[in-house]
Order: C-alpha cells, then structure tokens, then sequence
C-alpha cells in the first residue's frame, strides 16, 4: 500500500549525530532509516506512534532553523515528564521558554533548541486528538 496524506516533516541538520541524540533523547524518536549517498548524509526519526517521520538532511549550515512560533510539537505522558526534561534541558542549556500552562485546548508546554536551533515543543494536556476526532 502507498502511503497517503502526511507522512514527514524535513529539516537541514549541521551535525547529524548531535540531532539524533538530541531528538533520542527529549522526544522518544528513533532511526528508521539512515543512508549516505552522492546527495549526502539523511536520517528518518520516528516515535513510532504513526507512520510519520522527521526527516535530517546533513547540510554545511543551517540558515532558516525553526523559531518560535514554528515549532515540532511533542506531547509528553505527564506533566511530570514535561517538568523532567525541562530540567534536562535547562541544564543542557537549550531550554527556550516555559514550562508553562496557558490552559486548554494548548495545554501545559515548553519550548527547546535544538543542535541546529529548531524549535521543539514539549507538552501536556493539549487536545489535539479530541479536536481532530470532533472534527472528523
């Protein structure tokens, strides 16, 4: 079967092996795919919980990073867990803004950097699968 509607997001990485961990570690997502050919060095990373992956294309730089308010967004088992890695990141230097609760439908969130300067969205409480079931 082909696949059907969305199926990746695609972002230009310096440092291959510093995003992986980096995505490893604050949004649960593994390789799926790795190849190096003529064009270069790319990475498919999934959290396993749809068929969707993120895309890392090994590039010289990065010169349009992802910025508040683009964003990957990734939301977290608990609020805890939100805290957790907010922690981690603080310590690590990349926490961006938050953690915060701006209440429903978004939840409680907090921004990061990663390797490259993307923005990930770490969050809790959001309503996305009600509001897109509802809306279906």
């Amino acid at each position: 079967m082909s696949d059907l509607g969305l199926t990746h997001v695609a972002l230009p990485v310096r440092d291959l092996d510093s995003s992986l961990d980096f995505y490893g570690r604050y949004a649960g997502m593994k390789v799926v795919h790795r190849r190096q050919d003529d064009e270069g060095e790319v990475a498919w990373i999934t959290d396993q919980t749809r068929p969707f992956v993120i895309v890392l294309i090994k590039k010289a730089q990065v010169t349009h990073p992802l910025l508040p308010s683009a964003h990957l967004g990734v939301a977290c088992a608990t609020r805890e867990e939100v805290d957790r890695l907010c922690a981690q990141a603080r310590a690590e230097g990349c926490l961006r803004d938050g953690p915060a609760d701006a209440g429903a439908p978004i939840g409680y969130w907090a921004f990061l950097a990663d390797p490259d300067g993307h923005t990930l969205e770490l969050s809790y409480g959001q309503e996305v699968t009600f509001t897109v079931e509802q809306a279906g």
